[in-house]
C-alpha cells in the first residue's frame, strides 16, 4: 500500500509517464530516495534510455509541484524479475508463476501463502499452495509479489524474446509503410 505521499507524487507524474507509452507500477519514498517503478507494457522491462527519459520528463514536474519537503534522490527503474503484484491483471498476466502473497484478513486461520497462480475468475485468484488449491479474494490482498525461480527466469526470458520480435515486426512494418 502506497502512503498519501507516494500517492500524491504517482498523481503528478503518472499522465506524463502514460503519455510515454510507459507503465507506472509503483512509487516508493524511503529515506531520501523516491522511486519510480515502471515498465514498457511491450517488453515489461524498461532500459536505460526509457528510465533516463522518464527522470527528465518528471523532475520539473515534482520541482514545481514540490511534494516532497526537503531534499531527495530520484531513482527511475524496473520493477525486477520478482516485482510486486498490484492488479488483477497482474495475476491474469503472470498465471502458472510462483508467488508470495499476503493477505489483510486470513482465510482458514492463514494469512501468507506460497504457491501458484493458476487463474483468476472476476475477482478471485485461485492458488495452487502445497496445501492444495485455495481461492483469495483480491480485495483481501495485502500485498504479493513473484518469487525469483528458474522457471520466472526462462519465462520472463522467453517473453522478453517474444516482445523483441512483436517490435522488430512492427517497425519493420512502419518502414514499409513510411517508404
Amino acid at each position: 500500500m502506497q502512503s498519501a505521499l507516494e500517492n500524491r507524487v504517482a498523481d503528478i507524474i503518472s499522465p506524463v509517464i502514460t503519455e510515454l507509452g510507459i507503465n507506472l507500477l509503483w512509487v516508493e519514498y524511503k529515506g531520501d530516495v523516491l522511486g519510480i517503478f515502471a515498465e514498457n507494457p511491450t517488453t515489461g522491462k524498461l532500459n536505460l534510455e526509457e528510465c533516463t527519459k522518464i527522470s527528465r520528463e518528471i523532475s520539473p514536474l515534482l520541482e514545481v509541484d514540490d511534494p516532497i519537503n526537503g531534499a531527495y534522490r530520484l531513482e527511475v527503474s524496473s520493477a525486477g524479475l520478482d516485482r510486486p503484484l498490484f492488479n488483477i491483471e497482474d495475476y491474469e498476466r503472470f498465471h502458472d508463476l510462483e508467488a508470495k502473497i499476503e493477505l489483510s484478513e486470513d482465510i482458514d486461520g492463514q494469512k501468507k501463502f506460497r504457491g501458484f497462480i493458476r487463474t483468476v475468475e472476476g475477482n478471485i485468484i485461485q492458488f495452487e499452495t502445497d496445501q492444495g488449491m485455495v481461492d483469495l479474494p483480491f480485495q483481501s490482498i495485502y500485498k504479493a509479489k513473484l518469487v525469483m525461480t528458474d522457471h520466472l527466469i526462462k519465462e520472463t526470458k522467453k517473453r522478453f524474446e517474444l516482445a523483441n520480435e512483436n517490435t522488430q515486426k512492427i517497425e519493420q512494418e512502419e518502414l514499409v509503410t513510411t517508404n
